[in-house]
């Protein structure tokens, strides 16, 4: 294990001086603070071999809400400081913008800051430090990303291959023959594994697994207005979305189309957000104990600290079936409408 005194004789200065570059003191300069940093990762120094000071953690978020209770990543911090918390852990919460990225390391910026491990929620794959975690030193877990080869970084979620089997299976059982699926952009890592779940899924079940019968876009109303009509033209019956925000937005789209839900249409999300049970029709989606996501992720986190090198951990899925999925129509949504791209208006907000 790298020690204060290995990084001090390394740059020919003293152990005081190097304590008080990594603390920030006053009285060092930023060019051999940076150096000190900069050496400290080299030596593979780590703040949680020291026996003070080593009891911070961080919660790193970028483009995922998390102030109100509704917002998906509310009960993920919930989760994870009831178990940091009365471990002994401060936990800090920073939201991670690109310029915050640009202009520091992560292992450095970890050790400036006295974090000795962090959990990462919403990075995409264009993340800078999404790259650097590659060969990171510092303990991660990253909420549906992984990292391969870094026994320092651990991926944590919900089983996405269950949860679309679980899906598919349920709307084959309903009597549905031809299902669709829309996303979000596949730029980030946990929708292009949606995307190939569900159509794996479909393969498994015997179903169609005609590449047309996904879509995906940055935006909701490319989403809308160009593949969700191209999905009716095909003759689907159901279509299952990688989130559920873009599947109420889908749900309401297609009544203003005039389609009913789910005599019409089935529609399944993903998340099981609090709004699911106050839609119109309560939403069929697939949950995510986001708590228990939370709780595990430290779980995690420390298993890391402790050394342990865990890859993976991923909990169970669970479909929860409610009243926006019913058996196949008797007349498919494609003969029942017209579809016109113009039915109404549709604001540019990102998937």
């Amino acid at each position: 294990m790298t020690r204060i005194e290995d990084i001090a004789k390394k740059l020919e200065v003293s152990k005081s001086t190097v304590s008080k570059a990594l603390n920030g003191a006053p009285d060092v300069s930023e060019t051999l603070r940076k150096t000190v940093l900069e050496t400290a990762v080299e030596l593979g120094y780590s703040r949680s071999t020291r026996k003070r000071g080593a009891k911070q953690l961080c919660i790193f978020i970028k483009n995922m809400a998390y102030d109100s209770p509704s917002d998906f990543g509310h009960d993920i911090i919930i989760g994870f400081r009831k178990m940091a918390e009365p471990a002994g852990f401060i936990v800090a919460i920073e939201e991670l913008d690109d310029h915050l990225q640009k202009h520091n390391q992560y292992d450095e910026y970890m050790l400036q800051r006295n974090y000795v491990g962090a959990l990462f929620l919403g990075l995409s794959l264009s993340d800078e430090w999404l790259h650097q975690l590659r060969t990171s030193q510092t303990p991660a877990v990253l909420l549906d990303n992984y990292v391969k080869a870094n026994p320092n970084v651990a991926y944590i979620g919900v089983d996405n291959s269950e949860g679309m089997n679980l899906t598919v299976s349920y709307l084959k059982g309903l009597g549905h023959r031809k299902i669709g699926y829309l996303s979000g952009a596949l730029g980030s890592y946990i929708n292009q594994i949606r995307y190939s779940a569900f159509f794996h899924a479909l393969r498994k079940y015997g179903l169609s697994d005609d590449p047309a019968l996904g879509g995906n876009a940055y935006l909701f109303s490319e989403c809308l207005q160009k593949h969700l009509p191209r999905l009716l033209k095909q003759g689907v019956t159901a279509i299952v979305c990688s989130h559920d925000l873009l599947a109420h937005t889908v749900m309401i789209y297609c009544q203003e189309l005039g389609l009913r839900v789910p005599e019409d249409i089935s529609i399944v999300g993903f998340d099981d957000l609090p709004l699911c049970s106050y839609t119109i029709p309560p939403m069929t989606t697939v949950q995510q104990n986001r708590t228990e996501i939370g709780r595990s992720a430290f779980y995690a986190l420390s298993s890391l600290m402790a050394g342990t090198p865990i890859s993976t951990l991923l909990l169970h899925a669970q479909l929860m079936k409610r009243q926006s999925t019913a058996v196949v129509p008797e007349i498919p949504p494609v003969k029942k409408l017209m579809v016109s791209h113009n039915a109404f208006s549709i604001s540019d907000e990102k998937i």
